[in-house]
């Protein structure tokens, strides 16, 4: 495929995916850190069930600084997550039986894919390996 700025790649539009999923994680995050500090603020607690105020910022920073801790290590591992996923959505699935790839919805032949794709024109060959394979079969059948 061709890139064109009218039609990005696939890489691309997963790779914006990517960083929306990691953003709205961040967002996500960042929500409750929030939260922890406007019950701390605002008094919600005593505004909600009654009783005593008293200010708890430490708690508030404690709890910050936890929440930091474990959006650190969900990001880092939801980041590794999604490039491996992207790292197997680049791969090409080749059927082992009639070696046709899958092209989204269809199977095609190997030289069709290839045609469409890169723009390549494909012709038959031999490698050195099978070529002696097939001279010792030759050999052995005369």
């Amino acid at each position: 495929m061709i890139e064109t700025p009218e039609h990005p790649t696939e890489q691309r539009k997963s790779t914006r995916v990517s960083r929306r999923i990691l953003w709205y994680e961040a967002f996500g995050f960042a929500m409750i850190i929030l939260l922890c500090w406007a019950d701390d603020l605002l008094h919600l607690p005593y505004h909600l069930f009654g009783g005593d105020y008293q200010s708890h910022w430490r708690s508030s920073l404690l709890q910050t600084e936890v929440v930091l801790l474990v959006w650190v290590v969900v990001h880092r591992l939801t980041a590794r997550v999604l490039r491996r996923l992207h790292y197997l959505e680049r791969m090409l699935r080749m059927c082992a039986w009639c070696r046709k790839i899958n092209d989204g919805e269809d199977w095609v032949p190997m030289e069709q894919y290839f045609s469409t794709k890169f723009d390549t024109a494909t012709s038959h060959g031999m490698c050195p390996e099978c070529a002696e394979k097939m001279r010792a079969e030759f050999k052995a059948e005369a």
